[in-house]
């Protein structure tokens, strides 16, 4: 069999180990301690960051799942703009990128190197350069990113840090999972799948340059783990986050397929993993979907004072219309993430 998705038992975001599973096995790893290592895997934040010298620290990730989509030159473009968004993210510029492969022995090897082409044309459009890679055979095709960037010393940007105060901007829409899902199954429309692909291909580099000349609190991506994990994650253990519901950009398609419960498993361990730090009780089934629901190469969540977050939507949504401000950051109290 040649189609990509005939080849693979789960595709994109969705396919990561659930955020509780995976803080497990990661604790108590040994390692040397270096205070050179600003940024390290025990912050769960979106990539590691290392002090180079007295003004530039390296910004270093990787990231790679099965396909989503057949169309090779899309899975391509996806997955590559899916490993950039953590160099965004953390502020950073990328520079270069290594290719990370796996593929059947059975499969056309004409596959491989238009997904090899997406990705490359995901890299040129950052400005960064791809300097080689590593490939397996596997059974089943995989695809992704190591990702090396730069950053100055003092706009690294955290996940973790955000100010009491602050208002939360979501740059692209949810529902990408669900509407993935929705492909698999026969059921999600020509017309539903290219929105969510164009989001999807769509890089993070243009929301986080509009960034720059802000005082960003934090900012995370949105990925496999969903919009309520990452803001769990930038939460920490020292706030609170109100989120305006009837604010959710989302794919009305994908609030749609989940109205009739098509849901995903890794949406469910997203849903189990925040069991207790979020009563989303009184919303809308589907809208608790798609606050689950795994996103793929899926948009900033950005933490900026209020009096500067209506400029800097503005800004963002000269080129990404459906953005909106979706919360503010509270003084910790009983519940981690609530909705008003």
């Amino acid at each position: 069999m040649n189609s990509l998705l005939d080849n693979c038992t789960s595709g994109g975001c969705g396919a990561k180990i659930g955020p509780g599973e995976l803080s497990k096995l990661l604790t108590g790893l040994p390692g040397l301690v270096d205070e050179n290592l600003i940024v390290g895997y025990d912050s769960c934040d979106d990539a590691g960051v290392y002090k180079f010298d007295e003004k530039y620290s390296i910004v270093t990730t990787a990231d790679f799942f099965p396909p989503m989509v057949d169309d090779p030159l899309i899975f391509g473009r996806i997955a590559a703009s899916n490993a950039l968004s953590d160099i965004y993210a953390m502020g950073g510029k990328p520079l270069s990128a290594l290719n990370l492969v796996c593929f059947p022995q059975s499969m056309d090897m004409g596959i491989l190197r238009e997904i090899l082409t997406g990705g490359a044309e995901k890299i040129m459009e950052a400005s960064a350069v791809l300097a080689g890679g590593h490939s397996i055979y596997d059974k089943e095709p995989k695809y992704g990113l190591a990702v090396t960037g730069i950053v100055e010393n003092d706009k690294i940007i955290r996940n973790n840090t955000p100010e009491v105060g602050h208002k939360l901007i979501l740059t692209k829409p949810l529902g990408t999972g669900i509407i993935m899902a929705a492909l698999r199954g026969g059921v999600a429309s020509a017309d539903t799948v290219k929105k969510a692909v164009t989001s999807m291909e769509r890089l993070n580099k243009y929301s986080a340059e509009k960034m720059r000349g802000f005082d960003i609190g934090a900012c995370t991506d949105i990925t496999g783990f969903g919009l309520l994990a990452h803001a769990l994650e930038m939460a920490s253990d020292k706030v609170s986050i109100v989120i305006y519901a009837g604010e959710i950009p989302y794919f009305v398609e994908a609030y749609q397929y989940a109205e009739e419960f098509l849901v995903t498993a890794a949406g469910q361990r997203n849903r189990n993993h925040l069991a207790g730090k979020a009563d989303v009780s009184r919303l809308p089934f589907a809208l608790q979907e798609l606050l689950f629901d795994p996103q793929t190469s899926g948009g900033l969540l950005i933490c900026v004072p209020p009096g500067q977050s209506a400029d800097l939507l503005a800004s963002i949504q000269t080129d990404d219309p459906v953005a909106r401000v979706i919360g503010e950051i509270v003084k910790r109290g009983k519940d981690i993430i609530s909705f008003v």
